[in-house]
């Protein structure tokens, strides 16, 4: 006697190859939603903090973190330590960490006077705030040698890092000229020195961490 062999039929397999097929597409379809809320949140960073600089300017007359009279304008605020406090300059790096600085103190004065979310002690760990990615993200004012990346114009620029080269590509397009090393929105290596030393690069590679810097 022939012994009877089974085994899956060619629609059975089909079956099978459809279904894997549809659950690839979801999960390809979720990461590419994932990614552009990403994108969406940190477009967002770069859109709201220069309103945060006019509201304080239209309620005020003075700039978040240079505001001379901060303590007499908020209640609990801190001045800054800068000799030259009250000159429309920001001065201070974009990632400083030294509490006394006018634009580490910026944050402070912008979450006192109601304009952004977050705490007001300076010695809280979650003081400087974070994009949607985790790096951090500040502003400063565009003076040598505080400008993050050279040869950027503007009055003031907003720096965020941590930021995946595929978002930061994403982010130049939708919100720039789609060049990573020219216009109002630049792309520079993490950690890069400041000034002239940090030039925008053009190879950006999509798994290596950047700085995206914006200047207005």
């Amino acid at each position: 006697m022939r012994s009877q062999q089974s085994g899956f039929t060619l629609v059975e397999i089909a079956i099978v190859l459809v279904i894997i097929g549809l659950l690839l597409g979801g999960i390809l379809k979720g990461q590419e939603l994932i990614n552009s809320a990403k994108v969406k949140n940190l477009a967002n960073d770069f859109r709201v903090i220069p309103t945060y600089i006019y509201a304080y300017q239209d309620k005020f007359k003075a700039l978040p973190g240079d505001d001379a009279n901060v303590t007499q304008h908020i209640t609990g605020a801190t001045a800054a330590a800068a000799a030259n406090l009250g000159n429309g300059v920001i001065n201070g790096s974009w990632n400083s960490n030294t509490n006394t600085d006018e634009s580490f103190l910026f944050w402070q004065h912008v979450r006192l006077a109601n304009l952004a979310a977050g705490p007001t002690d300076v010695t809280d760990t979650t003081y400087i705030p974070r994009n949607a990615v985790g790096g951090i993200i500040g502003i400063s004012s565009t003076t040598v040698p505080q400008i993050q990346i050279s040869g950027m114009t503007g009055t003031y620029e907003v720096c965020s890092a941590g930021i995946l080269g595929k978002f930061a590509k994403q982010l130049d397009i939708q919100m720039d000229d789609g060049k990573t090393e020219s216009g109002s929105m630049r792309v520079v290596a993490d950690g890069a020195a400041m000034g002239t030393a940090a030039v925008a690069t053009t190879a950006v590679d999509d798994a290596t961490n950047y700085t995206v810097c914006m200047t207005f």
